[in-house]
């Protein structure tokens, strides 16, 4: 029995001369939240857009709920579930009449759709807002209506491109709640995102950049192999001088500023603690601290897409 999900094998997608995906290759797990990770227009949506049927790709392969993506898109769509970047329901019904109405699209009908919109209602936390026109529902409501929309012909798949794109922190942790309470259901999540720290929330990870998967594992492995000596934590002042004194010397890997402060990767073999001090005290910068901390998914985002820019 498969126990992948989504399956892709050298994908590409072009537009004119332009390679929007670049010979992409992954599998995601039956089960798994698997994110999708890269900036604006690395090829997120481009990719999801493939895998959901919308987009016929110019080369390679690939399978959705073992449903081949270029011969079977519509019936890939019939087995998943899309949340769009953009929020695409009808602003001018009422949160029921949304579910009603895409439960209709989907083949619901009679006490089982009624059933299946009490429960996603249930689930995010919809009950009380039923009634409401949509377009008066805040960005967070929004979104779970969205979501609810999404699952509610119990798709085995969920895509969710960006969806916590433009709602504020709490209403993401809350998002992502109701994800991680689908996977123990089995449901399948695909997740794009650019938020680093809602990828910390996922199984694995592929970071994408140019049209190209550049890494790929759990959110622990991609920071101790991309970053296994960790990253030295800086406080001096002043701050922007030091970062760019800092970015033109040969034995800095990477240097970035974060919060009020620094993080600072050396090449290997530098007693790098030790050639900051000596370094600032020559430059007159006043150093207050220097603590080495494990890295965080920005850090090891940072640290791969300078090495593909110095490619």
């Amino acid at each position: 029995m498969n126990s992948y999900a989504v399956e892709v094998e050298n994908l590409v997608k072009t537009f004119g001369d332009f390679v929007a995906v670049d010979h992409v290759h992954f599998q995601v797990k039956k089960g798994e939240i698997f994110g999708f990770l890269g900036p604006n227009g690395a090829g997120k949506s481009t990719t999801i857009r493939m895998l959901c049927g919308l987009l016929i790709p110019t080369s390679g392969k690939g399978k959705v709920a073992g449903f081949d993506i270029i011969e079977e898109p519509e019936k890939i769509k019939q087995v998943i579930g899309y949340m769009s970047q953009k929020f695409s329901l009808y602003e001018d019904l009422t949160v029921m009449e949304n579910l009603h109405f895409f439960g209709g699209i989907y083949g619901l009908s009679g006490s089982a759709q009624k059933m299946r919109e009490e429960q996603v209602m249930e689930m995010a936390g919809l009950k009380e807002q039923g009634d409401r026109i949509t377009r008066t529902l805040a960005a967070g409501w929004k979104q779970r209506l969205a979501l609810a929309c999404a699952f509610l012909h119990q798709p085995a798949i969920l895509f969710l491109d960006e969806p916590t794109s433009g709602v504020d922190p709490i209403s993401r942790r809350n998002f992502w709640s109701m994800i991680q309470q689908m996977a123990e259901e089995g449901i399948t999540s695909f997740v794009t995102t650019h938020y680093m720290d809602e990828a910390e929330y996922c199984d694995r990870l592929a970071l994408i950049y140019q049209g190209k998967v550049i890494t790929l594992g759990t959110p622990t492995e991609l920071k101790r192999e991309t970053l296994p000596r960790g990253v030295l934590e800086v406080e001096c002042d002043p701050l922007i001088p030091a970062l760019d004194l800092l970015k033109k010397t040969p034995w800095i890997s990477e240097a970035a500023v974060f919060g009020d402060g620094l993080h600072v990767i050396g090449k290997e073999g530098m007693d790098l603690e030790q050639e900051m001090k000596t370094l600032f005290q020559r430059q007159g910068i006043l150093l207050s601290r220097l603590e080495w901390i494990r890295p965080s998914l920005e850090d090891v985002f940072v640290s791969l897409v300078e090495r593909e820019d110095k490619r």
